[in-house]
């Protein structure tokens, strides 16, 4: 599964929604992907499950990579 992560980049600074980036990764749950970003500075805002057409309008974007982290 591909799981689209909004986060800010580091976990010590306050959300600001204009700094909010995101990155796709993929795993098995929304709990392994936490798992997964929890080396990493990010401050995880939100994570959500891509599948579907919501997929495909995504992989549209020349940005688009998901990252495969063990």
């Amino acid at each position: 599964m591909i799981f689209k992560v909004y986060f800010q980049d580091l976990k010590t600074e306050v959300p600001v929604r204009e700094k909010t980036r995101t990155i796709y990764v993929k795993g098995q749950s929304e709990r392994d992907v936490r798992t997964k970003l929890a080396e990493k500075p990010y401050n995880i805002e939100f994570i959500t499950r891509v599948e579907g057409a919501f997929l495909e309008y995504e992989q549209q974007n020349e940005d688009f990579t998901v990252l495969e982290i063990e």
